[in-house]
């Protein structure tokens, strides 16, 4: 933080872990947010903003946005730290479309990994472990655009790659290859075939490029 302030126009928002000072600057809020979620059963969120400085580690006082929010399983506090002013975004923006979508960000990091088996680099040269990753990247790549435009709409619009890869890409059909075309059967009981109906038509809509 004190890298960023030294610096014009750089900016951070970043996590704030909580604890007891934190909270007692939350308390009315968390107490709305309960009385909302008891009259509603929905959860819902209160947010604030206040100056906060640390009693030792930080240099100055900082702008902090606090999320009061209750759910059916109890209060859900967090805190965010930002530099950012207050003309930029108001706290409810701040979080919900700045900061969390940092942790969409690292979703989108996690699938070829976890669900495309980027990590597999093992073996003991590196040119093979690249081609791995290549590989890894590209059916990323592909499972993306087909979810960005294929599949746009439908249910599986937001899937994770390892939901598509397992629902779409892992499924039983009967493939013939005649002379002109490619025929992919499913079988009468796929519980996605409106998924590839839906996705087919929005392929074939695309506009064509010579």
């Amino acid at each position: 933080m004190n890298a960023c302030e030294a610096r014009e126009q750089v900016y951070y928002l970043l996590g704030l872990a909580k604890h007891v000072r934190l909270l007692q600057k939350l308390g009315v809020e968390l107490v709305q947010a309960q009385e909302r979620y008891e009259q509603t059963g929905q959860a819902a969120r209160v947010f604030t903003e206040f100056a906060y400085r640390t009693r030792e580690r930080w240099s100055r006082s900082r702008r902090v946005i606090a999320k009061a929010e209750h759910l059916a399983q109890g209060p859900n506090p967090r805190f965010v730290v930002t530099n950012l002013p207050r003309t930029y975004a108001d706290a409810q923006t701040l979080y919900e479309q700045r900061y969390c979508a940092r942790g969409d960000m690292e979703n989108r990091i996690q699938e070829p990994q976890l669900d495309l088996f980027a990590d597999r680099t093992s073996t003991h040269r590196m040119r093979p472990n690249q081609l791995r990753l290549w590989f890894s990247s590209l059916a990323y790549v592909l499972a993306s655009g087909l979810r960005r435009v294929a599949w746009k709409g439908t249910r599986m619009a937001h899937a994770t790659c390892g939901t598509i890869r397992l629902h779409l890409f892992k499924i039983g059909a009967l493939v013939t290859v005649t002379v002109r075309r490619v025929v992919v059967r499913l079988a009468s009981a796929c519980p996605y075939q409106d998924v590839f109906h839906q996705a087919h038509q929005h392929l074939r809509n695309l506009p064509r490029r010579c």
